[in-house]
């Protein structure tokens, strides 16, 4: 994006100060971000940018209206509980026009938020309180979002954790076999077979009326959990693109999928794919505290199986896009969707072998 275009549109944002920089921020790999410093006397004001990916997105007015229904909530229920929600929640700015992000002729979507000072992302826990915190900033967030009504969000990205659909992509793919890869994975497609009616519990769960759809993250990585710089608190959650109707269970799920493996998510030497008990426990701890009892005692039983379900699910999604050419994930060699796949299956062994612990 050209300098010009940036500072045509920084004027459409009410900001404090005049531009000091602007500069590319952070290592998202979705939407394009730019750190906003501007000069406000003797000091700064710093503000995040964002131009939304419309590849990903297909639309974005959808997207902006669940993030401001959402941090306008979180900041009602923060502030209605003696916390500070220009801390604890994202802060949108409005634009001149009074809207809260601005669309140029090209159709290109931008906001702007306050950027949260002296705080600090983590791309991996290197002790359990970190992976604790981190699970008490998603409960906090989906604690506070139960009193809002999930059903005023958009779907903004339809059936995204539909179990089963899930599943007959991966078993379409399979038997297309458009790159003759179907022979090399007939192991991981029969294991999937042998747990299906497992890894479609909480989908049925979910249509037997047994537990409740409600507003979820749906990308509950430890990254996306800002933390104080100095107490390493955890402070306030970001990224809120996914942000729609769904299963608690499955947040919770997600982070234990990802941030509780002992290995790395491509690891290919499957011995040392392992969930982590130690972790998982501290963020079960987290998120229960985090929630304050307002999940119902059929979701807190779920939880267990959210973590089984999740990391299922994404191994048939590496799965079925190794079948598929690898069009969706970016990969750095032929066979890396394979490995991943099988790093997900490796932990979701280990986890049918902890079970009993885990309940």
């Amino acid at each position: 994006m050209s300098d010009q275009k940036i500072f045509e549109v920084l004027k459409q944002f009410r900001t404090e100060g005049v531009l000091k920089e602007v500069r590319p921020y952070g290592n998202g790999h979705i939407n394009q971000t730019f750190l906003v410093v501007n000069t406000v006397g003797d000091g700064v004001h710093r503000y995040i940018l964002q131009k939304i990916n419309r590849n990903v997105f297909r639309n974005p007015d959808q997207l902006m209206e669940n993030i401001i229904c959402v941090t306008d909530h979180m900041k009602y229920e923060i502030e209605k509980n003696g916390g500070d929600p220009e801390r604890e929640t994202l802060t949108l700015i409005s634009c001149r026009d009074g809207k809260r992000y601005y669309v140029i002729e090209e159709r290109e979507y931008y906001r702007m938020y306050e950027f949260v000072e002296d705080s600090i992302c983590l791309e991996q826990a290197e002790k359990p309180e970190q992976f604790y915190e981190s699970a008490l900033a998603f409960g906090k967030f989906q604690g506070r979002m139960t009193s809002f009504d999930a059903g005023k969000l958009h779907e903004v990205i339809p059936n995204f954790h539909h179990t089963p659909m899930r599943y007959d992509a991966l078993q379409r793919a399979a038997e297309l076999d458009a790159l003759q890869r179907a022979s090399e994975v007939r192991e991981e497609l029969s294991f999937i077979e042998s747990v299906k009616d497992r890894i479609f519990y909480c989908q049925r769960q979910l249509e037997g009326g047994r537990i409740p759809i409600r507003v979820t993250h749906n990308d509950t990585k430890l990254n996306n959990v800002l933390m104080d710089a100095v107490t390493g608190k955890s402070k306030c959650v970001i990224d809120l693109d996914t942000v729609m109707p769904g299963i608690s269970v499955f947040d919770f799920g997600d982070s234990i999928r990802f941030g509780a493996n002992a290995a790395p998510e491509d690891e290919t030497d499957l011995s040392k794919v392992y969930l982590d008990t130690t972790l998982y426990e501290a963020y079960r701890e987290g998120y229960l505290e985090g929630c304050a009892g307002r999940l119902t005692v059929r979701e807190v039983e779920l939880l267990p199986h959210g973590a089984l379900t999740m990391t299922f699910e994404c191994g048939m999604r590496f799965l079925t896009d190794y079948l598929e050419g690898d069009v969706y994930f970016k990969t750095n060699h032929a066979a890396h969707n394979l490995e991943r796949a099988r790093c997900q299956f490796a932990l979701a062994k280990d986890m049918l072998l902890k079970w009993d612990q885990m309940r």
